[in-house]
């Protein structure tokens, strides 16, 4: 009876262990096998020639504005222009009373008749004074008296012609013509004013000058290093006069014409720290206003053999910004990048990448430093010619 017992329990303790041996055979075999690496998408970089724009701020301001006053005195009698309209240079804006000016043309007319008689007599005087001295009849003092009264004659001839050609100068002022093409003002001095031709009471009206217009605008010194070490690196330096330069309004929409660099500043303007410049626009149609807001986008200028990486593809870490890289085998890491300026189509890379490398662009959450990765695409980029 005791021998059955401890058999029974004998085989029982044998049947136990054998099913402990077999827990680790079992759990091994239903473990999950390893995942397999992650699907992305790579773009293979090449460097390429990028346009490059920078935009500010702008103000327009007119091309030209001047002021129109009188430059002789009177009775201001008509006014001959719709206020605020447009006018060619030449136009007849105000009309001076002419009387006094009409009369000091005559009488300078008059003086000049005068001097011309009087050296047509000098000059009679003259030939018989030098026939007679020849024929020692007159004196040596004679003749002389009589060719420097030729001479004082002529001088006097001149003088009443300088006299009249002033006296029609002042005439002329008094009909005030448009010195410019342009939008006038609203008139200073009403019809029937006394007006002068001193600083305070000369001032008629105002023409400003539309077309073309300027655009004012002020850049950063970094903005102007980058311009000009960009310049050196083109094969032809940019210069500011080929710069091109484009508007947009308040709206979002565009002005159809392209500008031009025209000026900027060779010092820095130590209240803003910043660089004046200039555009200019033609403005046919007046509709850059100025005082008017808008903004510039500066252009005409490339960056040689850039490398562009797209915006999904920057990641930023404790130490900065990165991507990943995929080699040969299909192994990620990360790469450090410093980033230019953004551009259409992503960033410019300054330094971190080079041309050839595969960047991942699609599933970088996913992707492990030192870990495989399964490109399903990838693009290759277009290398444009320099």
């Amino acid at each position: 009876m005791r021998l059955a017992f401890v058999a029974r329990r004998t085989l029982s303790t044998l049947f136990v262990g054998a099913s402990l041996l077999a827990l680790p055979a079992a759990a091994m075999a239903q473990a999950p096998a390893a995942p397999p690496p992650p699907s992305v998408e790579l773009t293979t970089l090449n460097a390429r020639e990028v346009p490059l724009s920078y935009s500010y701020a702008g103000r327009v301001s007119a091309f030209r504005e001047v002021q129109v006053r009188a430059q002789v005195g009177g009775i201001l009698m008509e006014r001959a222009y719709v206020e605020g309209a447009r006018v060619k240079a030449g136009d007849v804006l105000f009309r001076v009373d002419p009387k006094t000016y009409e009369a000091e043309v005559a009488k300078a007319e008059a003086q000049l008749q005068t001097a011309e008689a009087q050296l047509a007599q000098a000059t009679r005087d003259k030939v018989r004074a030098v026939e007679l001295f020849a024929r020692q009849v007159g004196s040596q003092k004679s003749r002389d008296d009589a060719l420097s009264a030729v001479d004082l004659a002529g001088a006097a001839v001149a003088a009443a012609k300088a006299q009249l050609k002033a006296a029609q100068i002042n005439l002329d002022y008094a009909t005030v013509r448009a010195p410019i093409d342009g939008v006038t003002s609203l008139d200073v001095v009403p019809e029937g004013s006394l007006i002068g031709v001193g600083s305070t009471d000369s001032l008629l009206t105002t023409i400003t000058q539309l077309d073309p217009v300027y655009v004012n605008f002020s850049f950063t010194d970094a903005n102007a290093a980058e311009i000009r070490q960009i310049a050196e690196a083109q094969k032809h330096p940019t210069e500011s006069n080929k710069l091109t330069a484009s508007i947009t309004f308040g709206d979002g929409s565009t002005y159809g014409t392209t500008g031009e660099i025209d000026f900027t500043s060779s010092s820095i303007d130590t209240q803003t720290g910043t660089i004046r410049s200039r555009a200019v626009f033609a403005n046919p149609d007046f509709r850059l206003i100025p005082g008017q807001f808008v903004r510039v986008t500066i252009g005409g200028m490339s960056l040689p053999s850039a490398i562009v990486i797209p915006e999904i593809a920057v990641l930023q870490g404790p130490k900065g910004k990165f991507v990943y890289t995929v080699d040969d085998k299909g192994v990620a890491a990360m790469a450090p990048v410093t980033l230019g300026q953004s551009v259409e189509g992503g960033w410019i890379v300054t330094e971190g990448l080079k041309s050839g490398d595969q960047v991942v662009t699609s599933g970088v959450i996913k992707v492990r430093p030192g870990a495989p990765v399964a490109a399903s695409k990838t693009t290759v980029q277009t290398a444009q010619a320099n």
